[in-house]
């Protein structure tokens, strides 16, 4: 069965390797025999201390999990800000009357409708 795993070190930049694996094999195999490890040595003790976490097509998973045909492995990185935070800081930054829904105003109606 073919399985990539994708990483992406930094913003921007991501780097993807392609397997061909036996039928039940688990995201730790694919870890193992991709390459990424020795590639960014420092995965493995981001994932012991659990700083990176592990899914296929965007949904979580562990490295236990039994793969399936034409499977993407992600590994994720920890998040730098909060996004309900980030984006209240873009809004406050913006200011009321210029951002999204208050951007467009009808004559004589409430801002934001």
């Amino acid at each position: 069965m073919k399985i990539s795993v994708t990483y992406a070190p930094a913003q921007r930049l991501a780097d993807e390797w392609l397997l061909d694996l036996p039928e039940g094999s688990t995201v730790q195999l694919a870890l193992e025999l991709s390459g990424v490890q020795a590639a960014f040595s420092d995965i493995p003790e981001l994932l012991a201390r659990g700083d990176l976490c592990l899914g296929i097509w965007g949904r979580g998973c562990s490295a236990d999990h039994v793969l399936s045909d034409q499977d993407r492995v992600e590994i994720y990185r920890p998040l730098r800000v909060d996004p309900k935070v980030a984006r209240r800081e873009r809004f406050r930054g913006q200011g009321v009357k210029r951002a999204g829904l208050f951007a467009k105003k009808r004559a004589g109606g409430k801002a934001g409708y």
